[in-house]
């Protein structure tokens, strides 16, 4: 008798101690990050849009007079929110993936990305004081006409290096440590559960923008190879895990819908200028995939 009351004390017991607020919080917390992100792929394709895409624009639309050339422009300033707010909603994002990610391997692309994209900063500033003062984007550094007659000629060499600094060093510095970080979130992105595949209204609303999104992000930062690499490696891995009889929840879906779409739109945009021989000199190599602001100096700003 005394053994049987044990048992059912112990019993309860566990029962008490499994339903304690902090453990049902857990569990309210887990079922919540299984769940579509709306909210943080709302706020990091909105704040893409505003803060990096719009950057420029900015630059463009508003008064010279209200930003002169030696103090920050409005597209800095939207540049600096950019690099603080991107990697604080990566971290968040890779918070609420339902397994264990590597939290180094996290924590080193987040500083690498805030290093890289603090680099395209500076340059990209600088860049657009040139092109206000004739700077033509589809030639390259030593055929501009405010550049090649610079004195003395080690002067070019200068621009050169910022043109270095800006459009690879620091495009490289930024672009890695982003895909890397999101593939891998989507290594977390795999169950069995058929409720947790579907993605709803709100996601397919968001997948056109943020495709089009990255489209930009691939094209103007001329990481067509990086961007095909790790659309290859979420192909593979969606295929080694179906073996096993696993498929992507609806935050992986969206994520690998709007790579899909992204292959897509790049492939258009290729074709569409695939005869095009100023852009052609401007991108020589294998794979062609011209700048949007260089096609807009080209075409677009002259007919004006």
């Amino acid at each position: 008798m005394q053994s049987a009351r044990k048992r059912r004390g112990n019993d309860l017991h566990t029962t008490t101690q499994n339903s304690t607020p902090g453990g049902l919080k857990e569990k309210v917390a887990q079922m919540k990050r299984q769940h579509f992100h709306c909210d943080l792929w709302f706020f990091l394709t909105l704040q893409n849009w505003i803060l990096d895409f719009g950057r420029p624009i900015v630059m463009i639309i508003l008064p010279l007079e209200w930003f002169p050339l030696n103090k920050p422009s409005a597209g800095d300033y939207f540049h600096m929110a950019y690099n603080v707010i991107t990697p604080f909603l990566m971290l968040k994002l890779i918070e609420r993936s339902p397994r264990a990610l590597p939290r180094s391997a996290v924590y080193l692309c987040i500083i690498t990305f805030v290093m890289g994209a603090s680099i395209h900063l500076v340059g990209d500033s600088i860049n657009h004081r040139l092109i206000l003062s004739g700077y033509q984007l589809h030639l390259s550094v030593r055929e501009n006409p405010i550049i090649k007659d610079l004195k003395p000629a080690s002067l070019i060499d200068s621009f050169e290096l910022l043109y270095y600094y800006d459009e690879q060093l620091g495009h490289l510095m930024w672009y890695i440590p982003f895909f890397i970080i999101l593939f891998i979130y989507f290594t977390g992105c795999f169950t069995k559960v058929k409720e947790q595949k579907k993605i709803p209204v709100s996601g397919w609303l968001l997948l056109g923008p943020n495709s089009l999104y990255y489209w930009y992000l691939v094209t103007e930062g001329q990481i067509t190879e990086l961007f095909l690499l790790t659309f290859l490696a979420m192909v593979v891995l969606t295929r080694h895990q179906q073996r096993k009889g696993l498929s992507p929840d609806s935050n992986g879906l969206f994520l690998f819908y709007s790579f899909s779409v992204t292959a897509l739109l790049v492939a258009v945009w290729v074709v569409y200028l695939w005869n095009d021989a100023v852009l052609r000199n401007k991108y020589p190599g294998l794979i062609y995939v011209p700048e949007p602001w260089s096609y807009y100096t080209l075409h677009v700003k002259k007919s004006r």
